[in-house]
């Protein structure tokens, strides 16, 4: 089983473990447990350095379709590893359950590689440890972002100019379709009042292009 690809019991978000590494401060990582069945489903969290992380739940049953968030914190160190390198590992392993099973309920035994044919998957999770600075960076980068791509006031401004784009396209097939019926009856261009409304027809399609032209123009770039 593979961290958050398409497995039989359960999926995990994001694929591994990230925390923003501060001598003396604590850091955490939430990872998303997903039931992808129609079972009742046990799962179980261990770590090569147990001292070093403080995970809760470390132990649950995640009703069918149903997602558990699972918490792990790293405690507080000392000093700065070799080139911000981690070799820590996490390994999630889950198992199908009775219904209705309680997780203090669980046999001692539920987790072991028994051969007795149960449905048993592992998962494992590598560690990253990520620099301040760049953290801080990259969350200026989203938040500004996300604050543009929320502003009510450029949203609202940009809808309006859409609407009246469209407003025009549609005004201008319009006049082009009275055009052309125009042009169909068959009328002379001797004919009385016909050169009149004929390039009265013709100037209003011009002012229409124009304006959507203009509107296209003033539209931002969603690329």
């Amino acid at each position: 089983m593979t961290a958050g690809g398409g497995n039989q019991l359960i999926s995990v978000h994001p694929d591994e473990l990230k925390f923003v590494f501060e001598l003396e401060k604590q850091s955490f990582c939430d990872l998303k447990v997903v039931n992808n069945t129609a079972n009742h489903v046990a799962f179980k969290i261990k770590t090569t350095s147990p001292k070093k992380y403080f995970v809760r739940p470390n132990t649950g049953v995640i009703q069918p379709w149903d997602s558990c968030v699972i918490r792990v914190t790293l405690q507080a160190q000392q000093e700065y590893p070799a080139d911000m390198q981690c070799k820590d590992k996490f390994l999630l392993q889950s198992t199908t359950v009775p219904p209705h099973t309680d997780v203090d309920e669980l046999p001692p035994d539920t987790f072991n590689k028994d051969g007795s044919g149960k449905t048993f998957e592992e998962c494992k999770l590598r560690v990253v440890y990520v620099n301040p600075s760049t953290q801080g960076n990259s969350e200026e980068k989203t938040k500004k972002i996300s604050s543009q791509s929320l502003d009510p006031n450029s949203n609202q401004a940009l809808q309006r100019l859409k609407d009246e784009r469209d407003a025009a396209v549609q005004q201008t097939r319009q006049l082009q379709k009275e055009l052309d019926m125009m042009k169909r009856r068959g009328y002379r261009k001797n004919s009385p009042g016909f050169s009149l409304t004929f390039a009265f027809v013709v100037g209003l399609i011009g002012i229409f292009v124009g304006f959507i032209f203009k509107l296209t123009l003033s539209l931002p770039s969603t690329e």
